[in-house]
């Protein structure tokens, strides 16, 4: 049995592509609307086509690739309707985290949420919006396992890949990060003192916040959306 896990746990070549392409979209190193061919990641990889083209299909089931046939795939644009959906369905997870997260004191998960603050705090020092995006991500998590329930960062990773992209086009001003780095500060406190309405509170704020990141892009990156 531990060996037929061990097999199964294995990663491929699709998963490396997968990983590479998701980092490269996600962080807007490829950009809405960039085209991308089976053939030319296939020779950067040194690979046959085939793990590029399931690595392709998963972007594509995460909507973070448009894969045509016949026709060049492209990097997909932002659509509002798949932005509200993917927030829709992140606070409904989130929301159930807190609060099972609340219904027991922090324990060992304190000092990994704390760890995840300090280091927070010194990215925005530097202005390492990468970093603060990375940490981001990890605090979040961290969040699922405080409340026993790591099972679900899969599905808000997913939907929060929808979002992280708005994300780091307006985390270029430092006062965004300080803003999510306050609302993290916030979830914490709600979290030490196991006060359920006060983490939703904040999480609903937190999420809020990308009506005004939606205008703003809009307005300096139409191109960047498809409708």
């Amino acid at each position: 049995m531990a060996q037929i896990l061990s097999l199964s746990e294995r990663r491929t070549s699709a998963d490396d592509v997968y990983d590479y392409l998701h980092g490269q979209i996600s962080t807007l190193k490829l950009l809405p609307g960039t085209r991308i061919s089976e053939g030319e990641v296939a020779r950067q990889f040194d690979l046959s086509r085939q793990p590029v083209r399931e690595a392709f299909i998963r972007l594509a089931n995460h909507e973070l690739l448009l894969v045509r046939p016949q026709k060049a795939t492209i990097v997909r644009r932002f659509s509002s309707e798949k932005i509200q959906r993917a927030r829709f369905i992140r606070f409904a997870i989130e929301c159930e985290v807190l609060r099972r997260a609340c219904r027991t004191p922090l324990g060992r998960h304190k000092a990994r949420l704390q760890r995840s603050l300090t280091a927070q705090e010194k990215a925005i020092r530097d202005g390492d919006i990468d970093r603060f995006h990375a940490l981001d991500y990890e605090f979040h998590k961290a969040l699922c396992s405080a409340a026993q329930s790591e099972f679900v960062f899969e599905s808000i990773a997913s939907n929060k890949a929808q979002l992280d992209r708005l994300c780091l086009l307006s985390l270029a001003e430092r006062a965004t990060m300080e803003e999510l780095f306050q609302d993290h500060e916030q979830l914490f406190a709600g979290l030490l003192a196991q006060d359920e309405d006060a983490v939703i509170a904040v999480i609903s704020h937190h999420l809020a916040r990308l009506d005004d990141v939606v205008t703003s892009i809009r307005a300096s990156h139409a191109d960047y959306f498809e409708d």
